[in-house]
């Protein structure tokens, strides 16, 4: 009996700073995670959009042969399937270059 009240309160002061809410995990609640529609680009400026649109298009233009290949491999479920095995290139190697010899 002596230790039962001891135990029970150091249970109640263990319930009592675990379930404890501060207000720095309240901080969270207050901003949403979703921005709405109008709002969702005003955090980039229109000068680092459009130097962003320019160099996308810089980059597609001058794609690297393997990510040419990888684009083809993976339209083509055959080659992506043999892909997850064997590695992109021999699944382009096997579906898409020609065989030695042949035309």
């Amino acid at each position: 009996m002596k230790s039962l009240l001891p135990l029970a309160i150091l249970a109640a002061l263990a319930v009592a700073v675990l379930c404890y809410e501060s207000h720095e995990s309240m901080e969270s609640y207050e901003i949403s995670p979703f921005i709405n529609r109008r709002n969702a680009n005003t955090f980039i400026s229109p000068q680092q959009r459009w130097q962003a649109k320019a160099q996308e298009r810089v980059r597609e233009r001058n794609k690297p042969a393997y990510e040419i290949n990888r684009e083809a491999c993976d339209d083509y479920k055959l080659c992506e399937r043999y892909a997850m095995v064997y590695g992109y290139n021999a699944a382009y190697n096997r579906y898409f270059r020609q065989r030695r010899g042949a035309k």
